[in-house]
């Protein structure tokens, strides 16, 4: 497996981000799905930025007939992400008492953005899963927001060992996201952000807000 750059290393935060002026929209008043499970935490869970929302709605159009889209969770309060990395942190500080805090960082970004560049909290990040006809969750490897201690690693979005049905999966998710111009977070198969700047190693100024992991979830091929 190529680099995985995390959202901890320092490169990211050295990419420049302006505010694009696009407004946060419900992602209700469309025809995506949208759970309700992080409702008891934040109740602007289901807003994202506005063109990203459109290339989500195009994406979906192209899944196989009988599949769609779940919307698990889009914008996240800074102070709700804050909370977040640090209660993961203090879990893997608790379980890996011997390593640094930096390691603790890194470690934590794999599943949580470090609070100061989270893609989330700029409303240019979602989380979300297919579903059935019915509205049923498929078989995607791992239950939504797993962690890599939970999965054993799984949540990686090419982690080896997942049914073929899981792996088929997640190929057609990244396949319809990407072709829209959305990147998945390697270590998170759920997890898919605005894509407008494809990489660090471009040469590109700077990323606006709506696009603000689009230099993030990048392998260093």
């Amino acid at each position: 497996m190529s680099e995985i750059i995390l959202m901890s290393d320092p490169r990211v935060a050295a990419v420049p981000v302006q505010e694009c002026g696009e407004p946060l929209v419900d992602v209700r008043r469309g025809p995506l799905l949208v759970d309700l499970r992080k409702q008891v935490d934040s109740d602007a869970f289901f807003y994202l930025r506005e063109g990203v929302l459109e290339r989500l709605l195009q994406a979906q159009a192209h899944l196989p007939a009988g599949l769609g889209f779940l919307v698990v969770e889009g914008y996240r309060p800074p102070r709700l992400q804050r909370r977040y990395f640090e209660k993961y942190a203090a879990r893997l500080r608790t379980e890996q008492p011997g390593w640094t805090d930096e390691q603790i960082r890194s470690a934590a970004s794999r599943f949580v953005s470090p609070p100061e560049i989270a893609p989330h909290s700029a409303g240019a990040a979602m989380d979300l899963t297919l579903v059935d006809a019915d509205g049923r969750e498929l078989d995607l490897g791992t239950p939504m927001n797993a962690t890599p201690e939970e999965s054993a690693g799984a949540c990686y979005t090419d982690a080896a060992g997942i049914s073929a049905q899981a792996r088929a999966h997640r190929e057609i998710l990244g396949r319809v996201l990407t072709a829209v111009g959305l990147v998945n977070y390697p270590t998170e198969w759920c997890s898919q952000s605005s894509a407008c700047v494809l990489s660090l190693g471009r040469g590109l100024p700077h990323a606006p807000a709506k696009d603000f992991t689009g230099c993030l979830a990048v392998r260093n091929d």
